[in-house]
């Protein structure tokens, strides 16, 4: 039987009322008449659950979830949250970004390594609970993290305890790495990098839209993007498909998708933004959007600057300063001379309670990732890896920043080498491509706008 994840109505419900619930949206009735009708309120955290409803509560799950969908946050919470544009940027701020450099290329091509090595030390850790990312890497003497993983010498109670993620362990360890296997992570960059050769920084969400259906098999789409998928196949126009039976649209999804906006807009964090926000509603609303539009701003300025605060700084003059994708950042941030078992106590008692691929859990665990890393690459993938959740997004966010300030040639070459200058890609025409000439390509795109 065929139990597809993020797409069941059963299974969406719970996730529904949990994200109505962050917002401040009373659906206790709902809920009520969910569980009356022998509905449950466990949301799977894996996507789906192992049975399927019977057809009189499922037709109940769509009927909740439209339901859901028709209750407003309450107005304090759209003021400081809102979805517009406009109304986004209104209280940014510009900061002062340096203008690109001699070493721009070598800052570009540092910014795909990074991206792609950080992804691929969280790959076959992901959804691990941190205290099994640890227990792991003690057992295989790799703690504190400073390698990719290995199964060589581990434990077997811990592997039984804490499988890896089944689809990257047999292409993301130490022992069998070869080249960058194919990952979400690295996908949407590519086809990022695609819309902008044929569209130029003109393109719009229906564009988006259209390269997701030409490119992207539905089975290469995951949460709030697997829904926005599904909605565009049922006939929503993409200005609505990520706001119909949504409840990931507050979730990490569009943040990996943008940082080529920043790649090849350097310097200019405003124009990043906004290029990742007609990307990222596609799919994604409120703090989902900010994610998207702070990591196209960070990464607009990290192939510029010479320092980590400048590319924080950078990402959260775009998003609104009360919201709470910028109170995690900053609650991250902040932490930063802490020790790493300190910080993470407390961001975990803060925002423990989320789901792993919630946008707002793996934005605090980056704050940290980058404040305590202070610009070495190293330290600042092996930490986000460390704080557990989304190790692979969250990995390859902070590599891609790290990354983009040490430049291709200071790279550790540890975790270069095993890229072997190679991704896999189910994209057409990127399966195979070197990051050599993703940087020639993403770089051609600057001097065309130049």
């Amino acid at each position: 039987m065929l139990r597809l994840t993020w797409t069941q109505p059963e299974d969406l419900v719970p996730h529904a009322f949990a994200a109505a619930r962050a917002d401040g949206i009373d659906v206790d009735d709902l809920a009520d008449w969910w569980t009356a009708a022998g509905g449950s309120l466990h949301a799977p955290g894996s996507g789906a659950t192992k049975d399927p409803a019977p057809p009189a509560l499922r037709k109940l799950a769509r009927e909740l979830l439209s339901q859901v969908d028709d209750r407003e946050a309450p107005a304090a919470l759209r003021a400081a949250e809102p979805d517009g544009l406009d109304e986004i940027l209104a209280p940014a701020r510009p900061v002062a970004v340096p203008a690109p450099g001699e070493d721009l290329s070598d800052r570009v091509h540092g910014a795909w390594l990074g991206r792609a090595a950080g992804c691929l030390l969280g790959k076959p850790v992901e959804k691990i609970p941190r205290e099994g990312i640890r227990a792991i890497a003690q057992s295989t003497g790799n703690w504190p993290i400073s390698r990719y993983f290995t199964e060589v010498g581990l434990d077997g109670e811990i592997a039984d305890r804490y499988p890896w993620n089944r689809r990257s362990r047999p292409t993301s360890l130490l022992e069998n790495i070869d080249g960058m296997p194919e990952d979400d992570d690295l996908n949407y960059p590519l086809i990022a990098l695609g819309l902008l050769e044929r569209h130029g920084g003109g393109f719009t969400t229906d564009q988006v839209a259209q390269s997701w259906l030409d490119n992207l098999p539905g089975g290469r789409v995951f949460t709030a993007e697997r829904i926005a998928y599904r909605n565009l196949l049922d006939g929503y126009e993409p200005d609505v498909a990520g706001q119909v039976g949504n409840p990931f649209r507050d979730w990490i999804g569009a943040q990996i998708r943008t940082d080529v906006y920043g790649w090849t807009h350097p310097g200019d964090p405003v124009t990043a933004a906004r290029l990742a926000w007609t990307d990222a509603r596609l799919s994604h609303g409120r703090n989902g959007v900010y994610g998207a539009m702070f990591a196209a701003a960070a990464c607009a300025a990290a192939v510029v600057a010479d320092d980590v605060a400048e590319v924080v700084a950078a990402g959260l003059s775009v998003v609104p300063p009360e919201s709470r994708f910028a109170q995690a950042v900053t609650m991250g941030w902040e932490l930063g001379e802490l020790p790493t078992g300190q910080a993470l106590d407390l961001i975990y008692a803060r925002y423990g309670d989320l789901h792993w691929v919630h946008v707002l859990n793996n934005a605090a665990s980056l704050g940290y990732a980058l404040a305590h890393g202070a610009g070495d690459y190293a330290t600042t993938i092996t930490t986000a890896v460390t704080g557990g959740w989304d190790t692979d997004s969250t990995g390859a966010t902070a590599g891609s920043i790290a990354g983009a300030l040490t430049g291709a040639k200071s790279l550790p070459p540890e975790w270069v080498i095993p890229l072997r200058n190679r991704l896999a890609s189910s994209i057409p025409g990127f399966d195979g491509i070197g990051f050599d000439t993703l940087a020639r390509r993403t770089l051609a795109l600057v001097r065309s706008e130049s």
